[in-house]
């Protein structure tokens, strides 16, 4: 029987961020697209694509609830919420910076904070192993007083928080290989020892928020937030080597009780918002490489939050080698990219990533000798 769970709910696939051209507002001489780039197909044909495989069917199917009012509280200020509410009862509009709904806003976006903290249920009460929750909208941009990037509440740093909070977990790690920096999750936990949050992403990807290495966290929180800010065009072997030198070495130092995973797939090589290289073999490692730390600290338990990915050819298919590896299922569907892999340049670790990385290891080695008790 499988120990892998999956959360979904039409609500999400309904959440409409307005017409608009990518994510530009027509006017002027922006001419309407009619579509945000922020929709739902990527993620609807990702299930359609699970259902078609038949790996749906091998999951274990977890009923979505909303977040309560409280729960949105522990992370994000009453004015915030006020503020999203008010927008959604006017017919929609702005919630932040580059944050959109329509009138059905507030509730997708609780819906979709909400579908997160029944994976972390499910996964704590050992009902499976291991979740993974496709919701929309995104959430690790949302910061505690404002809506960002397309995100308005903050999914996965709430779903930590429950972790913490309900079921009295000590140490959480959050590990976000969405293209574009997590500064949500960074303002959330940024004094706090408690969650050990790792972003690997672009460099100014995400042109409104920094993301630098030198933002490490303040306070009782110094040395447990950790950013890898990549050079635009690095692919696996970047990755790779950022991976086995700074993202698994803090994460066996760490020990968490619990992993959870911002789940981009915006650093894939076709997406529109991002310059990175990555493919389904690039994906699968990673979840691979997670999964094992989970199985030595924190009894496997793992949870998924789908955040960006703009390609509505290839995200279905990256999604998949995600969830076949948390399933520990194959199906067979075979990945039309996977077979350019080997041949596409840039995926070679090239000299100067590689020093990147090492000055990074290093640097962060360093933070963690100083301030980790």
């Amino acid at each position: 029987m499988s120990r892998t769970g999956f959360v979904t709910d039409e609500l999400c696939f309904w959440h409409d961020p307005g017409n608009y051209a990518l994510m530009l507002p027509p006017g002027g001489f922006v001419e309407p697209l009619n579509r945000h780039i922020e929709n739902p197909e990527p993620k609807r044909r990702l299930l359609n694509l699970l259902t078609a495989s038949g790996l749906r069917d091998r999951l274990v199917a977890l009923p979505s609830r909303d977040a309560a009012e409280h729960e949105l509280l522990r992370l994000h200020s009453a004015r915030h919420l006020e503020h999203v509410r008010a927008v959604a009862a006017a017919g929609g509009g702005e919630t932040g910076i580059g944050a959109p709904i329509s009138r059905n806003g507030w509730d997708a976006a609780r819906r979709s904070a909400g579908c997160a903290l029944a994976a972390v249920d499910a996964v704590m009460a050992g009902r499976v192993d291991r979740a993974y929750a496709l919701t929309r909208p995104p959430g690790h941009h949302a910061e505690p007083d404002r809506a960002m990037g397309f995100c308005i509440f903050a999914n996965a740093a709430l779903a930590a928080e429950h972790a913490i909070r309900v079921h009295g977990l000590e140490r959480v790690a959050v590990i976000d290989w969405d293209v574009h920096f997590r500064n949500g999750t960074y303002r959330c936990f940024e004094q706090r020892a408690d969650v050990l949050a790792i972003s690997i992403h672009q460099q100014a990807g995400y042109l409104q928020v920094s993301g630098e290495a030198d933002e490490v966290g303040t306070g009782a929180g110094l040395g447990y937030s950790l950013n890898v800010p990549l050079p635009p065009g690095c692919g696996d072997g970047a990755y790779r080597d950022a991976f086995d030198r700074i993202v698994l070495p803090a994460l066996e130092a760490y020990r968490p009780q619990l992993i959870v995973v911002p789940c981009g797939f915006d650093a894939g090589r076709f997406d529109p918002l991002g310059r990175m290289l990555l493919d389904d073999v690039s994906f699968r490692w990673m979840t691979r490489a997670v999964m094992d730390v989970a199985d030595r600290h924190a009894s496997g338990r793992l949870v998924f939050t789908h955040e960006g990915g703009y390609c509505p050819v290839s995200v279905p298919f990256f999604g998949l080698a995600v969830i076949e590896e948390l399933a520990r299922e194959r199906t067979e569907v075979v990945c039309p990219f996977t077979a350019a892999h080997a041949k596409l340049p840039g995926n070679a670790l090239a000299g100067h990533q590689r020093a990147l990385v090492g000055d990074l290891a290093q640097r962060f080695e360093e933070l963690r000798q100083r301030h980790w008790s």
